[in-house]
């Protein structure tokens, strides 16, 4: 039997095909190469290039493939766009979603872990964020997430899929081996871009707002090392297979750090200048993102072990160094 891993050429769904092969797992990988990358799926996976909302497609590959589970990434994921595009986030996240559980509910699958998010929390009042703190999202995006994680309730109750929602928070770094990373086209995410200016490739990283509630003005956000988020992944994966029930997790490290403290971090991995210049604040930025884990913990009895900045960084900037243009010599391509 064998894993499907719905969105598995991306960086989060990549790096959680290796580890599975790394398990001796057998790997049923789907994407549509949207954002994603033919050159990150592990060469021992079975790839299947299509769309998650094209349902003759999906029931071709369950009736050829022999699945057991579902982990699902497949989403579109920019807080900001979303806020420009909405119905773009809700056809391919909430109806994406939506033919995929009909699809598992065809062929009687019953157990999914979903790639959620902190975005489904908004503003909050308190920080460390819990579980069960109101999910009142500020964006499209996180709205999408929620509105997926519901759908799983649902049809839990109607049809028996169990589920394990995992809500990220900020997620980092690369394969500590480089052989995969993150590679996005155009890089939005915060590390990358400070790592892509500390290459030259970029002349400046700009700071979107410095004047949040927070000490230094900049968003502080919890960072978690992308190895430690998959291997919650895989924890939930057995929790799920010894007959867990259906539920929801916080992924992070406990702790935050601004943007102005990620960039000095980088400044000292990099050993690089990195310019740095301000900007308006986006569109549906929390201030302050800091989760607390100890749910998972307990239940999951999951301990990230790469909690360290400095790791994090050290880990994405080996692989940035390796492949300065990612995955392909030709940006264009991607």
């Amino acid at each position: 039997m064998s894993v499907l891993v719905l969105g598995g050429a991306g960086y989060i769904g990549s790096h959680a095909v290796y580890q599975l092969i790394d398990q001796m797992s057998d790997v049923v990988v789907i994407d549509n190469l949207q954002t994603g990358h033919r050159e990150a799926v592990h060469p021992s996976a079975k790839f299947y290039e299509g769309d998650c909302r094209d349902i003759n497609f999906m029931r071709m590959v369950f009736k050829v493939e022999s699945i057991d589970s579902v982990i699902h990434f497949a989403a579109n994921s920019l807080v900001g766009e979303s806020t420009e595009v909405p119905l773009k986030y809700f056809d391919n996240n909430v109806y994406g979603t939506q033919v995929l559980l009909q699809v598992m509910q065809e062929n009687e699958l019953k157990k999914i872990i979903f790639s959620s998010t902190a975005a489904t929390y908004g503003e909050v009042d308190s920080i460390p964020i819990t579980e069960d703190m109101p999910a009142i999202p500020t964006s499209p995006y996180g709205e999408t997430k929620l509105a997926m994680e519901k759908m799983m309730k649902w049809c839990e109750q109607a049809y028996g899929i169990r589920y394990v929602s995992l809500r990220y928070f900020n997620v980092a770094g690369a394969r500590e081996s480089g052989e995969i990373g993150e590679d996005h086209c155009p890089e939005t995410h915060l590390v990358p871009i400070i790592l892509e200016t500390a290459l030259g490739k970029r002349p400046h990283i700009t700071i979107f707002g410095n004047d949040y509630d927070t000490p230094d003005g900049t968003c502080i956000r919890d960072y978690i090392h992308i190895e430690d988020l998959i291997h919650a992944h895989l924890l939930a994966l057995d929790y799920l297979d010894n007959g867990g029930k259906s539920d929801i997790f916080n992924l992070g490290s406990n702790q935050g750090f601004s943007v102005k403290e990620m960039i000095e971090t980088a400044r000292n991995v990099t050993g690089k200048e990195i310019p740095v210049k301000s900007g308006k604040r986006r569109a549906g930025d929390p201030s302050i993102l800091i989760a607390s884990s100890e749910k998972a913990a307990t239940i999951l009895n999951w301990r990230p072990t790469r909690t360290s900045i400095e790791k994090i960084i050290e880990d994405a900037w080996n692989w940035h160094v390796n492949h300065p243009n990612g995955y392909n010599s030709d940006v264009t391509n991607k």
